[in-house]
């Protein structure tokens, strides 16, 4: 088997209609499909549901459910806020920016942008409190073709040690870094 590509990622929302108007509004996806059961179709629980999906570019389905007879959604609170989040790219270094302003300017509080060496990222908080990444690659391919020589590398020193490998440190380097 081998897997073609992601058809969706499906995460909880609070209010279907509030976040079908956040991403369309906010970050222009466009609202693909509405899917509403009163039976889950795979387990048969009685359980209403709104399933909505949004257009990320270029096949990529970004879904939510509105979930209203379950608890209200909260968070890992053994993960960090940072750690789990919805990265979605844009053109370049100038649509980022230009990102970042329109979202200031709608009153959302903004990070970055950081620069990861290989790209260039600002987060925010959908009103669900899913952290979101528009990110840009800034990355040569000169640079990707030395971070794939050492991916399986860093990837068992990691499963030794749980420390962070330094086979890529030459990405924080002035030659890289600039």
């Amino acid at each position: 088997m081998k897997i073609q590509q992601i058809h969706h990622v499906a995460y909880r929302c609070k209010d279907a209609k509030e976040t079908v108007e956040f991403y369309n509004k906010v970050l222009n996806m466009d609202f693909i499909l509405a899917i509403a059961e009163d039976k889950v179709p795979s387990t048969k629980e009685p359980d209403p549901y709104m399933h909505i999906f949004l257009d990320a570019g270029q096949g990529n389905i970004l879904a939510f459910f509105e979930l209203p007879n379950s608890p209200e959604m909260g968070k890992d609170p053994n993960t960090p806020e940072w750690v789990q989040h919805i990265a979605l790219q844009v053109e370049n270094e100038t649509a980022l920016l230009e990102a970042k302003a329109s979202l200031e300017e709608k009153g959302i509080d903004v990070i970055g942008p950081t620069n990861h060496e290989i790209i260039k990222s600002i987060y925010f908080f959908d009103p669900n409190g899913h952290r979101l990444e528009l990110t840009t690659v800034t990355a040569t391919e000169q640079m990707f073709k030395k971070l794939d020589e050492v991916k399986w590398d860093m990837l068992e020193e990691w499963s030794q040690t749980k420390k962070a490998p330094k086979q890529a440190e030459w990405l924080h380097s002035e030659e890289f870094s600039q």
